[in-house]
């Protein structure tokens, strides 16, 4: 939901700062006043191409800002994860300057973006209604997920789309096996090659014992010199030994104990070191037996050494990593070899992936084609009732060309939404209707008739009381109230049926200052609303009929919502500030 809405210098709006709350906030003021600009700044907060005629005269760049709640918008909390730009799950900001040259930057939630991201975003939180550029229900993919939402048709789509990707998977690999082409002789490569290394013992663990080896038997001579010069240092004949030092050690100790009985605890802890020389001796002579110089045994591992440094610069891979490399070799000629047999199976396996997806998507399209009847009606009678009488609404499902051959994860289909404005006339594309008047209406007919299917929570109407008044009027801006019910609607409107419907009142109006037009807008309350329903209702001389009139219109506006099964009227929208031109 739009909570605030900033503008400085832009068309001729100095600075204004506007705050909404839920419901139907209404938008009125004189012709030329500037009502639809906050259309036009939303417009540019959704990504529109930046027109460097909307900055005011003599300033450098225009500003535009506009917060909104996001507490009950799961799909927009949910993008603002996935592109990283998300700041607090319950408000989002987005933000646009535009400079006089004719370029813009824009950001969300303080953080620089494409328009296309901005666009993207925008598309989730607001839907504008009135003119072609703005209307994003004018695109065939925004009136299938309006269908599709109407239908509640989530599990025969879910169904669709996984069938659709199990066929593609299959057409994948098939695809692979094929560009192979005949893989004999890649076969016979892969084999001598396989051969090869499987002639060697490649593990790692494998390897590591072979290094280990190898070293010893390189410092075999060393090893042994070693070993023997420790045995003789420690337990030797020739010279004194650390074993007879200790011994001798211990027996002068002895005879002055008598004397010293601290000496006893000095010849205890020498005790534990002649045992602790006895344990080195007893492992000395155990290493020394097992080293044993092998020039045979030492040239075998020299050979198995080289053979696997090698196989390593063949295959330009570490030594290490040849293990890795055999098993997937060997996987790699596994798939090869049942090629054949595995190309006959895809086809058989495709055949039925393709009637398990086709299934679906007849599922689907039954799905589409009951909802589109139902819409089609509801609409229609809608059209009716806002002064089109004649027109008519379709739901056009238009089969995708070769959907039978390749799986479409959206369906079979696709979605035209098509009207007749008038009695006598062919359907044609919503796109195509000229009158911004009769698109308002149209769009709002859908709008109404599929409420509770859309998931955007902001609608925003221009010109949809276009061409109409009286009761015409009056019925259009009760539909924009019943639909502010469970919406957010801003409408920006110059029928005082339409204006006493909403639960928020706006005006907006210029005036002159230092020769220049400036436009401000006001929040209404009470008498204020009062006096410009009834403006809009006499004209330029305002009696007391036109403000008797005025009143029953407000009066009536609330007794229908306090009448309504959805409860009571949704509360009126926040306080506004503006900064005043001049």
């Amino acid at each position: 939901m739009l909570t605030h809405l900033a503008l400085k210098d832009f068309a001729v709006v100095r600075a204004t700062e506007l705050e909404f709350g839920p419901g139907m906030t209404v938008i009125s003021g004189e012709t030329g006043a500037g009502k639809s600009l906050l259309v036009d700044a939303l417009g540019f907060l959704s990504g529109l191409r930046a027109d460097s005629g909307v900055v005011r005269h003599g300033s450098e760049r225009a500003e535009l800002a506009a917060g909104f709640d996001l507490s009950g918008n799961p799909a927009a909390r949910q993008w603002l994860r996935e592109q990283e730009l998300d700041e607090d799950d319950e408000q989002c900001q987005l933000r646009r300057v535009i400079r006089a040259d004719g370029g813009s930057r824009a950001w969300i939630n303080g953080r620089p973006v494409t328009l296309a991201q901005l666009a993207e975003l925008a598309g989730l939180l607001v839907e504008i209604h009135g003119q072609h550029e703005h209307q994003s229900l004018l695109s065939r993919a925004s009136q299938l997920a309006l269908l599709d939402a109407h239908a509640r048709n989530e599990a025969e789509r879910a169904a669709v789309r996984e069938a659709a990707a199990a066929w593609q998977a299959l057409l994948d690999e098939r695809q692979a096996l094929q560009s192979r082409g005949d893989v004999g002789d890649r076969i016979g490569w892969l084999e001598h090659q396989l051969a090869e290394l499987e002639r060697e013992d490649l593990d790692p663990a494998a390897l590591e014992a072979l290094d280990q080896a190898h070293r010893r038997q390189a410092n075999a001579a060393g090893l042994i010199a070693a070993c023997e010069e420790a045995l003789a240092r420690i337990d030797g004949d020739e010279g004194p030994s650390l074993t007879g030092l200790l011994q001798q050690a211990r027996s002068g100790l002895a005879r002055a104990t008598g004397d010293e009985p601290r000496l006893g605890e000095v010849d205890t802890l020498l005790e534990g070191a002649a045992v602790q020389l006895e344990e080195a001796l007893a492992l000395l002579g155990r290493i020394r037996d097992d080293l044993d110089l092998d020039p045979d045994r030492f040239e075998e591992l020299e050979r198995r050494l080289g053979r696997i440094h090698d196989l390593a610069r063949k295959h330009r891979l570490p030594a290490t990593e040849l293990a890795a490399h055999r098993d997937a070799i060997a996987a790699e000629l596994e798939t090869l070899r049942g090629a054949g047999d595995r190309l006959l199976q895809l086809d058989a396996e495709i055949a039925r992936a393709s009637e398990r997806w086709t299934e679906a998507a007849a599922a689907l399209t039954a799905t589409r084609r009951t909802a589109g009847e139902a819409l089609a009606s509801a609409t229609t009678a809608l059209i009716d009732e806002l002064g089109m009488g004649g027109g008519r609404f379709l739901v056009e499902l238009e089969p995708v060309a070769g959907a039978g051959s390749r799986p479409d994860p959206n369906g079979a289909e696709r979605v035209e939404f098509l009207v007749a404005a008038n009695a006598g006339q062919p359907p044609r594309p919503l796109r195509k209707v000229a009158s911004g008047g009769e698109l308002s209406r149209i769009s709002l007919a859908i709008e109404v008739a599929a409420l509770g299917s859309d998931a955007v929570p902001t609608m925003v109407f221009d010109e949809v009381d276009s061409g109409i008044g009286g009761a015409v009027a009056e019925i259009v801006g009760r539909k924009l109230r019943a639909l502010g019910r469970s919406r957010q609607v801003l409408c920006v409107t110059h029928q005082p049926q339409v204006a006493a419907q909403g639960h928020a009142h706006y005006r907006v109006s210029k005036a002159p200052v230092e020769g220049i037009t400036r436009s401000s807008v006001e929040r209404l309350d009470g008498e204020g609303r009062l006096g410009e329903v009834a403006r809009m209702l006499g004209g330029v001389e305002v009696g007391p009929e036109a403000f008797a009139a005025a009143r029953r219109l407000l009066e009536e506006a609330v007794a229908a919502d306090a009448a309504a099964a959805n409860g009571p009227a949704p509360k009126r929208g926040a306080r506004q500030r503006v900064e005043a031109a001049g």
